[in-house]
């Protein structure tokens, strides 16, 4: 336990509600976060207070208030993100003379927030804002690869959830199959199937829990034939520089 225990369980409220789909009553909250109802009722009024929870009297629940919606606005303004990756991916690129690049996953695709660009190298397909089938790219499939598997099916049903363009069919089996492969690797892997003659390779990016919250890969012409060890070896260490720096360790 932290030397500011308040703080702490006030955190754990903001995170517990954040969880949930829907606004939930006190009980849950106690059990939640291991409190008796009098001290639970104080801190959650002391959060109403501030804004950062609201009471629906009718409902007798609690849910997230304004404060916590600024909060997260807050955070989308400033892009920690992108500012944190940075300095790792200068330094990928700088070891490797390919050009390296972070996604974050949107729906069933993921859209890139950084490039970082070797000296000499040419541009490529996956520029800032651009947005890609995640089950084709390499930082996508090193992003599913980290998820609960019940949330990889919940983005992948059926057949019809997959985006071809123009590789090989996909299924919710040959993802699964796929995305294993990369777990046990531990990288991600990806050839020619987003351009033509260049492959990629990618790792994920972890928060505090251990949930992925981007990929970083590098993307190399196939024609090169680089050593693949090192380069995995350098994207992995960039992906733990940046997981280090989101838990602020």
């Amino acid at each position: 336990m932290t030397q500011v225990p308040a703080a702490t369980r006030a955190l754990q409220v903001l995170r517990f509600l954040a969880s949930q789909p829907a606004p939930v009553p006190l009980e849950r909250i106690m059990r939640a976060i291991g409190l008796p109802r009098s001290s639970a009722y104080h801190l959650v009024n002391a959060m109403i207070e501030q804004g950062f929870v609201v009471h629906l009297e009718e409902e007798r629940r609690y849910g997230l208030g304004v404060a916590a919606f600024e909060v997260g606005s807050g955070y989308s303004r400033q892009g920690p993100l992108q500012r944190l990756a940075r300095r790792p991916m200068a330094l990928l690129v700088d070891h490797t003379s390919q050009n390296a690049h972070l996604a974050v996953l949107h729906g069933r695709d993921v859209v890139y927030v950084v490039e970082e660009r070797a000296p000499g190298r040419p541009p490529l397909v996956t520029d800032v804002g651009v947005r890609l089938p995640a089950h084709l790219t390499a930082s996508g499939r090193a992003i599913l690869s980290a998820l609960p598997a019940n949330q990889v099916r919940a983005l992948y049903p059926d057949r019809t959830a997959f985006s071809s363009r123009g590789g090989p069919e996909m299924s919710p089996s040959t993802l699964k199959a796929q995305l294993s492969d990369t777990r046990a690797r531990g990288y991600a892997v990806e050839d020619g199937e987003v351009t033509p003659g260049f492959a990629s390779v990618a790792a994920p990016v972890l928060d505090h829990n251990g949930h992925p919250v981007a990929g970083i890969a590098v993307t190399y012409p196939r024609q090169e034939q680089p050593d693949t060890t090192a380069l995995v070896a350098q994207v992995r260490a960039a992906a733990r520089s940046l997981s280090a720096k989101l838990a602020g360790r």
